[in-house]
């Protein structure tokens, strides 16, 4: 199963604040140890909504918003992908982030399994984990 641990944004992120070298330290720490467990699939963290755009979808209209947005409390900050056997085990290593101050969000990836066949397919999922795997193919040559 797939976990991504959504760091939520806080007033320091949405300000541009770069954290001490101490936190970039533990930060590096925790990734290290999260990835030679075999469980970190990816991370990283998010310039402040300043620098990003949402674009709302009705029907054929798609209307830009740039940033900033004003509800720091939905917004993300940074993110791990981790590929663990149980939402348990996502939340063991959230609860081992060396955060001090500060929100994540727990929430499972839907894999191809999760849905009918008569809505996602076979093929389209066989295609779909072949691109899933090229791209952690290209990834890994980075």
């Amino acid at each position: 199963m797939r976990f991504m641990l959504l760091l939520k944004a806080n007033q320091d992120t949405e300000a541009g604040v770069v954290p001490g070298p101490e936190v970039f330290a533990a930060m590096a720490r925790f990734n290290e140890e999260v990835a030679e467990a075999g469980v970190l699939l990816a991370a990283e963290g998010l310039q402040p909504s300043s620098k990003g755009a949402r674009i709302k979808f009705s029907g054929e209209n798609r209307t830009v918003t740039d940033g900033p947005f004003t509800e720091t409390k939905e917004l993300i900050a940074g993110y791990w992908l981790l590929q663990v056997r149980s939402k348990e085990e996502a939340i063991e290593w959230a609860k081992r982030s060396p955060l001090q101050e500060g929100e994540v969000e727990v929430r499972q990836v839907f894999e191809a399994s999760d849905f009918p066949p008569e809505v996602f397919p076979a093929e389209e999922a066989e295609r779909e984990q072949a691109l899933r795997e090229e791209l952690q193919r290209k990834a890994s040559k980075q």
